[in-house]
C-alpha cells in the first residue's frame, strides 16, 4: 500500500493500480515504482483507499487475533489426533469426543507413560488457546452491543455479533461506495465478465477484497438459507420467500452467493442511510411492482 499526499489529504492506492503505468514491464526499481505511482495518482478515474482510523483497526486486530487463534488451535486438535493414530487410538472427529479421551489418558493402557505426558502438555495449550478465543468472541461480542450499527445490522437473519463487528470496522465510512452493487463487487461477490462484440460471458465470482467479511457473509448466507427453509410460508418474510424461490431454481451455490450479495447490499443501505433493517423492503422496489402489476394483469 502507497500513500499520495496532495493538498494536505492522505490517500492510499492500491498496490495493483501503478503497475499498467510502469513504463517497462521488464524495469522495475523505485524510480519507475514511483514515476507510475505519481502518474496513476493523476488520473480521473482512479479509485483510492480510505484510510482506516484507530478505532476501526484495534476492533479488527481482535478479528485477526480469533483467527489465528482458531487456526492455532484447530491445528493442535489435529496434531494430538494425529499422535493418538500413530499408536491405534482413533478419535471422532469431534473436539468433545477429544477432550473426553484426554481427560481420562489412563484409561489407555496402551499408550507408553512418556506419550500421555506429552499429551498432557498438548492439551493444556489445546484449552490455552480455546479460553483465547473466547475472550476475543466476548470482547467482539462487546465491541458489537455497543456500537448502534452493529445493533441495526444484527436484525437481518444470518449477521451475528462478529459479522456485524467486521463489517462496520472494515467498511468505516459507507459513502466511499455510490451504491450497495459498488459494495458488493468490492467484497468480491459478484461474477467475472468476459465480454466482447455486445456478447456478456459471466464467469466465477471474483473473490476480490476482504476475505475474511466474504467469508462471514457466505457463513451468514447459509444460516439465512437454512432458516428460510425452516420457517411457515405463511410466516416467512418476502426476502425469505425470494430465497426460497432461488433455491427451487438455481444451485446450492448461485444461492449462497446471491444472499451474501444480497446482505452486502443491505448492509450497505443501512450503514450510508443510517436506517433500521426492513424485512419487507423488497416489496416497494420498483423492480418487485412491475413483476407484481404484470401478474396482476395476467391473472385477469
Amino acid at each position: 500500500m502507497v500513500r499520495t499526499i496532495g493538498r494536505g489529504v492522505v490517500w492510499n492506492t492500491a498496490c495493483d493500480r501503478g503497475s499498467p503505468f510502469r513504463k517497462s514491464s521488464r524495469t522495475k526499481n523505485d524510480r519507475a515504482d514511483a514515476e507510475a505511482i505519481a502518474t496513476a495518482a493523476r488520473q480521473g478515474n482512479m479509485r483510492f483507499v480510505p484510510v482506516k482510523s484507530v478505532d476501526q483497526q484495534v476492533r479488527l486486530s481482535w478479528h485477526r487475533m480469533r483467527e489465528g487463534h482458531k487456526v492455532e488451535s484447530l491445528a493442535v486438535g489435529n496434531r494430538i489426533r494425529g499422535l493418538l493414530a500413530e499408536f491405534g487410538v482413533i478419535v471422532a472427529k469431534s473436539d468433545v469426543a477429544l477432550r473426553r479421551l484426554l481427560a481420562d489418558l489412563e484409561a489407555q493402557a496402551g499408550l507408553p507413560g512418556e506419550l500421555k505426558e506429552l499429551l498432557r502438555d498438548l492439551d493444556t495449550r489445546w484449552a490455552q488457546l480455546r479460553t483465547a478465543l473466547d475472550a476475543c468472541d466476548a470482547r467482539i461480542d462487546d465491541h458489537a452491543r455497543q456500537d448502534e450499527q452493529c445493533v441495526r445490522l444484527r436484525a437481518i437473519v444470518g449477521i451475528g455479533p462478529i459479522t456485524a463487528d467486521a463489517a462496520v470496522a472494515t467498511v468505516g465510512d459507507a459513502h466511499e461506495f455510490k451504491h450497495g452493487r459498488q459494495m458488493a463487487a468490492w467484497l468480491g461477490l459478484v461474477p467475472t465478465q468476459h465480454s466482447s462484440g455486445g456478447h456478456a460471458r459471466m464467469g466465477q465470482i471474483t473473490c476480490r477484497g476482504d476475505a475474511y467479511l466474504r467469508t462471514l457473509l457466505i457463513q451468514g448466507a447459509r444460516s439465512s438459507l437454512q432458516r428460510a427453509k425452516a420457517v411457515a410460508t405463511e410466516k416467512a418474510t418476502p426476502e425469505q420467500l425470494w430465497i426460497r424461490s432461488l433455491d427451487g431454481r438455481m444451485p446450492f451455490g448461485k444461492v449462497i452467493v446471491a444472499i451474501a450479495n444480497k446482505h452486502a447490499r443491505q448492509i450497505w443501505v443501512m450503514l450510508a442511510h443510517d436506517v433500521d433493517y426492513d424485512p419487507h423492503a423488497r416489496l416497494q422496489h420498483p423492480m418487485h411492482r412491475q413483476t407484481h402489476v404484470a401478474q396482476e394483469a395476467q391473472a385477469a
